[in-house]
């Protein structure tokens, strides 16, 4: 019999403990024949706790250097239509006079 993966770490190294399937590398114990959990969405959410979305507008609240440039995007700096991704830097968007760039949505403020 094939044993799934661990629904947490995804490790191959499960094995049975009477009714329960155990993950011996994170500990995560679940009951056998029980359907992986569905991931929950991921909320992206700005400095001051409002919930982004792709298209939104957000405002820069700190001064933020532009990485390998001597450039700085200033605070108040509005940034349209943002989009959301994965990563380090949860947000991807093109600020007027720089280009495209990623930030992050701890410093940015929903408009």
């Amino acid at each position: 019999m094939s044993l799934p993966t661990c629904p947490q770490c995804h490790s191959a190294h499960v094995y049975e403990d009477g009714a329960m399937l155990v993950c011996p590398e994170c500990a995560h114990e679940w009951p056998k024949g029980a359907a992986e959990p569905a991931e929950a969405p991921r909320v992206v959410r700005d400095a001051v706790g409002n919930v982004l979305q792709d298209g939104d507008a957000v405002t820069v609240i700190k001064d933020l250097k532009v990485k390998g440039s001597s450039t700085v995007v200033k605070v108040g700096t509005k940034v349209k239509n943002i989009r959301l991704v994965e990563g380090d830097h949860d947000i991807d968007c093109r600020i007027d006079g720089i280009g495209a760039m990623g930030l992050k949505s701890e410093f940015v403020k929903k408009a």
